[in-house]
């Protein structure tokens, strides 16, 4: 009897033995599913972290870029001072960002929240630079107008000053004096006209100034010029000159007049004391500093 219970107890002893086996075993069991189900969630936590940070990180970026760009649309230099300094901050915050360990998730919060501060600043640029650009456009308008009005206005100066000089040039055309009816005649001592040049005393030079009531009436100087066949001038003193077309030349011979605007006849005299050849002569008169009338005249042995 003894013998049978000594046996039937070492069998519940091996019972619990294995029933504490088992469970311990199950423990164990259960502990390393726990553990490799918390490693997997702690994996994938931290995969997730790693990705909201890479985001996170590339929306800096884009805000950065965005900034940058923003500096080459405006000109004001105010503007783009100010989107420098917030571009810098981005730049910084970036830089913390990046080493910044994913699993700080207090900070990274943090830096959520001043990425949506930054943007927000971006809006109000963005707005001020809209407005700046919409300003700047009516502004060139405006210019393209004014331009516009400042060549038309050119443009019609220009012709009125051509139509004012054409105007002045025909009136001081209408204003010049005209010899008309000019004459040479060459005479004797007597006052004969002759034909022979070995006869000839004096050359009278005959003419009318004609009537012009839009010529300037009062004193006048009247030149003439007597050209020989050479083209040389007959002159008593080469210190004769007047003033024609910017250039001092030569006169022959010079009589003060009265002219009130009416025809007026005038004669003047050349003595001749010099030798003279055949050919063809010419008289030009000048007054006012124009030449107002010229005849030409042959002279035979």
């Amino acid at each position: 009897m003894s013998t049978g219970k000594n046996e039937s107890k070492e069998i519940n002893k091996l019972s619990m033995l294995i029933i504490a086996i088992v469970v311990l075993i199950l423990i164990v069991a259960g502990s390393v599913y726990y553990i490799y189900h918390q490693k997997e969630q702690i994996e994938s936590i931290t995969q997730a972290f790693d990705l909201e940070k890479e985001s996170l990180e590339d929306e800096y970026n884009e805000l950065s870029l965005q900034y940058e760009g923003y500096k080459f649309q405006v000109s004001n230099d105010s503007i783009v001072a100010l989107l420098s300094t917030e571009q810098a901050k981005v730049q910084r915050l970036l830089e913390e960002l990046r080493t910044v360990k994913a699993t700080n998730a207090k900070r990274i919060s943090e830096l959520k929240k001043e990425l949506a501060t930054l943007r927000n600043i971006m809006r109000n640029y963005v707005i001020q630079i809209d407005s700046l650009n919409a300003a700047n456009e009516q502004l060139k308008k405006e210019n393209k107008e004014v331009v516009r009005k400042y060549q038309q206005v050119s443009t019609t100066a220009a012709q009125l000053t051509k139509d004012k000089q054409k105007l002045t040039e025909r009136v001081t055309l209408a204003s010049r004096l005209d010899a008309a009816a000019v004459s040479v005649t060459p005479v004797n001592s007597r006052g004969k006209a002759v034909d022979r040049i070995k006869k000839m005393e004096q050359f009278v030079v005959k003419f009318t100034i004609t009537k012009n009531i839009t010529a300037p009436v009062g004193e006048k100087t009247v030149y003439v010029r007597i050209m020989k066949p050479d083209d040389d001038i007959l002159v008593k003193n080469r210190t004769n000159v007047f003033e024609y077309e910017g250039k001092e030349i030569n006169y022959s011979m010079k009589k003060i007049i009265e002219y009130e605007g009416e025809e007026l006849p005038v004669v003047m005299y050349w003595d001749i004391e010099e030798f003279l050849s055949p050919g063809t002569y010419r008289v030009d008169i000048f007054a006012d500093g124009n030449l107002i009338g010229k005849k030409n005249f042959v002279l035979e042995k």
